[in-house]
């Protein structure tokens, strides 16, 4: 069973000429609606499109990936869709 700090995401804060570079975070998927999604609905969100209920990326905007891979658990969305690894869409970040 994983422990306490296995279960969250840890986001350091990164700040540029006095500003935080991270601006807002969502949740994607939720424990009452898990968003799973394949290569080519991944590669819709990243290209401006949208897929199942989910809007497309922003302008720097990255959505997280939680894949099946033990080598690449956690991907943001455009890594995932290089290496070919579908999984679920957790949050999203500006």
């Amino acid at each position: 069973m994983a422990g306490e700090a296995q279960k969250r995401i840890w986001a350091q804060l990164k700040y540029r000429e006095d500003r935080p570079v991270l601006g807002s975070m969502s949740l994607v998927s939720k424990p009452s609606r898990r968003v799973f999604m394949n290569t080519s609905e991944i590669r819709l969100i990243c290209s401006g499109r949208r897929a199942q209920t989910i809007k497309p990326l922003g302008l720097g905007e990255i959505a997280v990936v939680k894949t099946n891979s033990k080598e690449h658990e956690w991907l943001e969305a455009r890594e995932a869709l290089q290496m070919r690894l579908d999984g679920e869409v957790v949050c999203r970040a500006q």
